[in-house]
C-alpha cells in the first residue's frame, strides 16, 4: 500500500488462455493483410469472365438441376425459369458457381448465402412484431468465396433493371452502386466496435446510410404488405372449419394440394425431431398449440420440385401458426468448392447446414428455426407467412435499380462480416472504385451471358426438347 491507500499494480492480470478466445494484445494487421491481396489478385481483375470449353449448356445445365426433384413439378421450374432472363438466373445458381469457380478470388472464406441475387433479400418478422429487411434465402449457404455473392448480385441487378426497361448506363450503375456500397459498408463495419458491427446495420438508418431515397415509397408499401402477410390471413384463404372444431387445408392445384394420411402423419410426426433443434425456451409457445393438418405447397422458382410442406397448428383460441417444413438439399455450390481452392463442407444434415447458415449471417432470424427428417430426408422448418414482404426488382421504376443495388450490397456486406473479418475485406477493397468498376463490367458480362442462355433454354422448349408448363 502506498501512503495514500490506493494499492499498487504492477500490469495486467495473467490468466489462463482460454479456448475459442484470442490473447491480449490481439495479434495480426488483417487490414495491411487485405492490402496486400491486391499483389496476387489486383481488384481490376474480377472484370474478367473466361468461360470454360467444358461449360456445360443452359438446358443441360437445368436437367441436372432437376435430378432428385419430383418430376411431375420439374416442368412448373422450367415455366418460371423460361419466363426472363432474371428468372433464368434464379434457377440457376450451380451454373453461376461453374463459371464462378474460375474466375480470381482473395481466397478469404467467409459463411455466404450462395444465391445472393437481387430477389432473395426481403422483410421479415421479428419476435416483437418489427419488420427487418435482410437476406431470406439459404437453400444454397456455404463457407466459400465472398465474391461470388457480390458477383451474383450485381450480375442480378443488371438483368432485373433489364427486365423493369432501365437503359444500360442506369443497368450498369445498379452493380456498381452494390459493389460501392458492399466496399463502403465493410469498411465502416472495419472501424466499429465489435459489438456494434456484428448488429448492424440499424433498419431505420438503412435508406440513410445507402442514400436510396428514391426507394422509401416502395419500401413503406412493401412494408404495409408484410404487416398482414401473417399466419392468420394464409390460414383464413386457404383453409376450411372441420365438424371437430378444428380447420383443414383445401386443395389449390398446382400450388396447394392435400396429402395421404400416411405422408402427413411422417410429416406431423417429425416436429418431434424439429422441437430437439430448437432453444428449450421455445417449448412452451408450441407446446400450446395442435397440430391440424399438412398439405403439399408449391414455393420459388430455385426450390420448384423439392419437397415443400404447411402444417397447421392452432392455439387454445383457434388462431392459426402455419410452419413450412421444406426439403434441404445438398447446396449446388459443393461441386465446385475444390475447383475453387475451397474445401467442401463435410456430409451432415442439409436442414442443419441452412438453419445454422442462416443464423450465422443474419443478425435476427425467425425463432422458430429449425430442421428435421421426414421419411429420411433432411428438411429445414421455419414459419410460414412471418409477415414477410419483398421487393420486385424487375418491377422497380428505372430510378429505383441504383437505390435498391446500394441497399443489398450494404445488406450483403453486413451479412458477410459476420464471418470473415471486415478488416481484411475492407483492407483489400480500399478506398477507391477500382473493385466497384471491375464488379460492374463482370456483371454487365455475365447479365449477356445470362441471357444467351435463357435463349437457348426458351428455344429448347419451343423445339419440345424439355418440357415447360407457364402461368403457374
Amino acid at each position: 500500500m502506498t501512503g495514500s491507500g490506493v494499492a499498487e499494480t504492477s500490469g495486467a492480470r495473467r490468466l489462463p488462455k482460454v479456448s475459442g478466445f484470442a490473447e491480449w494484445p490481439l495479434a495480426g494487421l488483417p487490414k495491411e493483410e487485405g492490402k496486400a491481396l491486391r499483389d496476387g489478385v489486383p481488384r481490376s481483375s474480377h472484370a474478367a469472365l473466361d468461360l470454360d470449353p467444358s461449360r456445360p449448356d443452359a438446358v443441360a445445365a437445368v436437367e441436372e438441376s432437376s435430378q432428385g426433384r419430383l418430376p411431375e413439378l420439374t416442368p412448373i421450374r422450367v415455366g418460371r425459369m423460361a419466363a426472363t432472363p432474371f428468372a433464368f438466373l434464379r434457377g440457376s445458381a450451380g451454373l453461376m458457381a461453374y463459371d464462378l469457380a474460375r474466375t480470381p478470388m482473395t481466397r478469404v472464406r467467409a459463411q455466404i448465402c450462395g444465391d445472393a441475387h437481387a430477389a432473395n433479400f426481403g422483410l421479415y418478422g421479428d419476435a416483437r412484431g418489427g419488420l427487418v429487411i435482410d437476406l431470406n434465402d439459404f437453400d444454397e449457404t456455404v463457407e466459400g468465396p465472398w465474391e461470388w455473392d457480390l458477383k451474383r448480385l450485381a450480375a442480378s441487378l443488371v438483368l432485373a433493371g433489364r427486365v423493369a426497361g432501365a437503359d444500360e448506363d442506369t443497368c450498369r450503375k445498379a452493380a456498381l452502386g452494390a459493389a460501392g456500397s458492399y466496399r463502403r459498408t465493410m469498411r465502416l463495419l472495419a472501424k466499429l466496435p465489435v459489438l456494434d458491427a456484428w448488429n448492424a446495420i440499424a433498419d431505420e438508418e438503412l435508406v440513410s446510410h445507402t442514400d436510396a431515397h428514391d426507394l422509401v415509397g416502395t419500401l413503406q408499401r412493401v412494408s404495409e404488405k408484410a404487416r398482414a402477410n401473417t399466419s392468420g390471413r394464409f390460414a383464413a384463404k386457404s383453409t376450411e372449419p372441420t365438424e371437430n372444431g378444428g380447420r383443414r387445408f383445401v386443395d389449390a392445384p398446382p400450388v396447394l394440394r392435400q396429402v395421404p394420411d400416411e405422408e402427413a402423419a411422417a410429416v406431423a410426426a417429425s416436429l418431434e425431431e424439429y422441437l430437439a433443434t430448437l432453444s428449450e425456451d421455445r417449448h412452451p409457445l408450441l407446446a400450446r398449440h395442435a397440430v391440424q393438418d399438412v398439405a403439399f405447397r408449391i414455393v420459388g422458382t430455385g426450390s420448384v420440385g423439392t419437397r415443400s410442406y404447411v402444417v397447421l397448428l392452432l392455439d387454445h383460441r383457434g388462431e392459426p401458426l402455419v410452419l413450412q417444413v421444406k426439403e434441404a438439399r445438398a447446396s449446388a455450390l459443393v461441386p465446385h468448392l475444390a475447383t475453387a481452392g475451397f474445401e467442401a463442407p463435410e456430409a451432415g444434415h442439409e436442414g442443419r447446414r441452412v438453419v445454422l447458415g442462416q443464423k450465422r449471417m443474419q443478425v435476427v432470424s425467425d425463432v422458430l428455426l429449425g430442421w428435421t427428417t421426414v421419411a429420411g430426408l433432411p428438411f429445414q422448418v421455419r414459419q410460414f407467412r412471418n409477415r414477410k414482404g419483398s421487393v420486385d426488382p424487375a418491377a422497380l421504376a428505372p430510378d429505383q435499380v441504383d437505390d435498391y443495388g446500394r441497399m443489398t450490397g450494404a445488406l450483403l456486406a453486413r451479412a458477410h462480416s459476420h464471418s470473415a473479418d471486415p478488416r481484411l475485406i475492407a483492407g483489400y477493397c480500399g478506398k477507391n472504385d477500382e473493385l466497384d468498376e471491375a464488379i460492374a463490367t463482370f456483371a454487365v458480362a455475365y447479365a449477356d451471358l445470362t441471357e444467351a442462355d435463357h435463349a437457348d433454354l426458351v428455344k429448347a422448349v419451343r423445339a419440345g426438347r424439355i418440357a415447360a408448363e407457364t402461368g403457374v
